[in-house]
């Protein structure tokens, strides 16, 4: 049934639109409490086969929203409630921003993929604090990722994201480091060790200060030389990071300009997490996105070595149980293999 809607009526309106009205659609749904329970009851991951325990924090099951959909922290709720094992909001920058000039989001639909150019559209930091103090009505683990002010010169870019973690860092249950994103200028170059160390050190400092410490990982672009990758891990393992995210979108395509998502970054993203595991083993929890479509795509992904697994793009072209399906079909892979726990399966064939 959704494909044929997506076939005959999404796909022919703006894809920015589209996104808009979804996440509207969800805060509604976040502020029906019955409703909001119920689907979270039928469709949440529950089987403790699915749980994970990562960094300090309990997933109900490893599957979670990438960040980019969710980006001013909105509608986490209601995207738990429909499957998915955590929902990483964001990016969300220090000041409120409005992004690139629109049309920036653009499907590849052939290629299940998407091109975005968004360039951290947000409310900002204090606005997203707001939203995230509000008590929960079902369990969520949220994750928040935060990156620069575009306006703010590369030159204070550590003092930028310092100010938004000291905002949302503890209303956090992790906090990403986003210095990877190709729609903000420069934002890429804060991946060179020698400012990135600099910024990790400061962030950390104010994660670590929280009533709970708040675990920080830092998120990475698959078009780092694996050199670079090799470098970031070893700062990360230096600076006792809690993990690494692999990958962000790709710049390295034709047509629109922009970062790429879906099914062409997949194999790269899987190369990345393997480079990773090889080098920190499990010293670091992984998180694996970028071209994830469906359970087997997870389960590769798990098998190599990543803790956790994120989607978005294939959300698009999956449905809204997208999540709920990949959970199920992930629980009876788990049975089948006379596995006792998903956690059993990190890192078989890394």
């Amino acid at each position: 049934m959704y494909r044929l809607v997506f076939s005959q009526v999404l796909q022919r309106l703006d894809a920015e639109a589209v996104h808009h009205f979804t996440v509207s659609a969800l805060a509604l749904l976040a502020r029906l409490p019955l409703v909001k329970r119920l689907l979270h009851r039928v469709f949440a991951p529950h089987d403790p086969a699915l749980r994970v325990t990562a960094f300090g924090v309990h997933f109900p099951g490893p599957f979670g929203l990438a960040a980019g959909f969710d980006k001013d922290a909105a509608c986490a709720e209601a995207v738990a409630a429909l499957g998915f094992g955590h929902v990483e909001v964001g990016t969300i920058t220090a000041h409120g921003q409005p992004g690139n000039p629109r049309p920036r989001l653009f499907r590849l639909v052939r290629q299940h993929a998407v091109i975005n150019r968004m360039g951290f559209n947000n409310a900002g930091a204090v606005a997203a604090a707001r939203r995230l103090r509000r008590t929960r009505g079902v369990p969520v683990v949220i994750g928040v990722n935060i990156g620069k002010t575009k306006v703010v010169p590369e030159s204070e870019a550590t003092a930028d994201y310092v100010a938004s973690a000291k905002e949302l860092a503890p209303l956090a249950d992790y906090l990403v480091v986003n210095v990877s994103s190709p729609n903000t200028p420069g934002l890429r170059n804060l991946q060179a060790v020698s400012l990135l160390r600099p910024l990790l050190t400061e962030v950390k400092q104010v994660a670590d200060a929280t009533p709970r410490r708040t675990p920080l990982l830092v998120k990475i672009a698959p078009d780092l030389a694996d050199e670079d990758i090799d470098a970031v891990a070893e700062l990360a393992l230096e600076l006792g990071l809690d993990g690494i995210i692999a990958t962000n979108t790709t710049i390295r395509h034709d047509g629109e300009t922009g970062g790429l998502s879906g099914r062409p970054l997949k194999a790269r993203s899987l190369e990345v997490l393997r480079r990773l595991r090889a080098k920190v083993g499990d010293r670091l929890t992984l998180v694996s996105a970028g071209g994830v479509e469906d359970v087997d795509d997870v389960w590769e992904r798990i098998l190599a070595g990543a803790t956790l697994v994120q989607g978005y793009t294939g959300w698009i072209y999956g449905g809204p149980l997208w999540a709920a399906h990949i959970h199920r079909q992930l629980l009876r892979r788990v049975r089948r293999h006379g596995l006792k726990s998903v956690t059993e399966a990190i890192g078989r064939t890394a």
